[in-house]
């Protein structure tokens, strides 16, 4: 229980969350009550019924998690009260900075403005409401900014960085956790308070002591698990392109993207967007179709596990992609705007490498009888990182229902047929 406990929130993953009096202040203010507004996994919900659950529940799990690993003696020892405090409030607005939909909006802040959700993050907590409350409570708002998307690089100290950014960040923790347990789709049980309490500092650096290799393993792949039954489901992701597609084509007439303050982005949530979206011309026909969930059809998927030159530049370049989708469309005969090709470099989904299983050199270590530690290897010690470490994407072919077939003949045309065991039943 946090020093100068206020009160406690009950949380349907972690049980009773308590809180002190700042962190109350900072909850209860407009950035923090906002994100009640915006889905944790928008397009989901077309899945699984039971995502609708938001960025604020997400954010104070991430905010008990990080006072978890703060609460280990090997972490307790070495930080101050101050740093506790302010990690905990950090991590609590780690997420403040996300548009409407989520992952979803990504994609137009990084294209027309070439910012992510986190440099908004960073903004928000620097100046809206949130650094006056943070300034009497006594906190450095930049200091707090910096923190809350792992960019504190306090000298001597980027574990408190690594605890809200990293491989195995809380932050993950609490998503993986949290996303499988309102959508129920539950593959592989994640301890996270044994991967917790396996943590320690060595030099300067997060790392996880090697007799949780199992609990580290089952995070790992729980996290992969996860990635393909949930953040790239084909129908969730189609849920997610057609969203990202209504913004684009209402963007010039809503301004989606134009705002100047803090308050003007802060107006942009999951109700306002979707209401502004039903109202305009050129998205709302969109609209119409997710209401009715008539849904963008799949028309070829295929998971290619070894790098090659031509799927490396679909997957990392946006003009060749627009190459392959014209010769797509010009073979189905179908209109260019009907063909779309996703793959999860696509910002929308919380992925940011080509590569699946980035940063997987974990720094794990052994204890000597003297109670040295020792660096290790992670993947010496675990044949499952090796496999892991592989490269993995998949790559899918979207198209309206009347368009499939011919758009399923064109694209096996010109990416090669589907192996038959790859074929995906409908």
């Amino acid at each position: 229980m946090p020093k100068a406990y206020w009160g406690e929130i009950k949380d349907p993953v972690h049980g009773y969350v308590y809180i002190t009096e700042s962190e109350k202040n900072v909850i209860d203010s407009y950035p923090m009550q906002r994100l009640r507004h915006l889905r944790q996994l928008a397009g989901s919900e077309y899945v699984y019924p039971g995502a609708n659950h938001t960025r604020f529940e997400h954010c104070l799990g991430v905010m008990y998690l990080a006072g978890e690993v703060l609460e280990n003696p090997n972490i307790s020892r070495i930080v101050s009260d101050e740093e506790v405090d302010m990690c905990r409030i950090s991590a609590l607005l780690h997420d403040v900075g996300h548009g409407p939909f989520s992952h979803v909006f990504e994609h137009l802040l990084i294209k027309d403005l070439d910012k992510t959700h986190e440099d908004i993050t960073s903004w928000i907590v620097e100046k809206s409401e949130v650094a006056d409350k943070l300034s009497k409570m006594g906190y450095n708002p930049k200091e707090v900014a910096g923190l809350a998307v792992g960019k504190l690089h306090k000298p001597g100290r980027a574990f408190l960085d690594q605890i809200i950014s990293s491989a195995v960040d809380v932050d993950k923790q609490d998503f993986i956790v949290r996303d499988t347990y309102h959508t129920g789709a539950e593959y592989g049980f994640i301890d996270v308070y044994r991967l917790i309490h396996a943590l320690d500092v060595l030099g300067e650096n997060l790392a996880v002591e090697l007799g949780a290799l199992s609990a580290l393993e089952a995070f790992m792949i729980a996290r992969i698990e996860s990635f393909k039954s949930i953040y790239f489901h084909r129908v969730g992701r189609a849920a997610q392109i057609m969203l990202a597609s209504a913004m684009e084509k209402a963007n010039s007439e809503l301004g989606l993207t134009a705002f100047k303050t803090p308050e003007e982005y802060l107006a942009l949530d999951d109700y306002t967007v979707w209401s502004a979206l039903k109202k305009c011309e050129k998205s709302k026909g969109i609209i119409a179709d997710l209401e009715h969930r008539r849904m963008l059809k799949c028309a070829y998927e295929r998971t290619f596990y070894e790098k090659d030159a031509m799927i490396s530049n679909l997957f990392g370049r946006e003009s060749y992609r627009r190459q392959i989708q014209s010769e797509i469309a010009k073979e189905a005969d179908v209109n260019i705007e009907s063909v779309i090709i996703d793959v999860p470099t696509v910002p929308s989904v919380p992925y940011h490498h080509a590569v699946l299983m980035e940063s997987m050199e974990i720094p794990v270590f052994t204890r000597t009888q003297t109670g040295e530690k020792m660096l290790q290897r992670l993947s010496e010690s675990s044949k499952i990182f090796e496999t892991l470490k592989g490269f993995m994407n998949i790559l899918r072919v979207y198209t309206s229902e009347a368009d499939r077939a011919k758009v399923e003949k064109a694209t096996a045309k010109i990416l090669g047929k589907i192996p038959s065991a790859a074929k995906i039943s409908f």
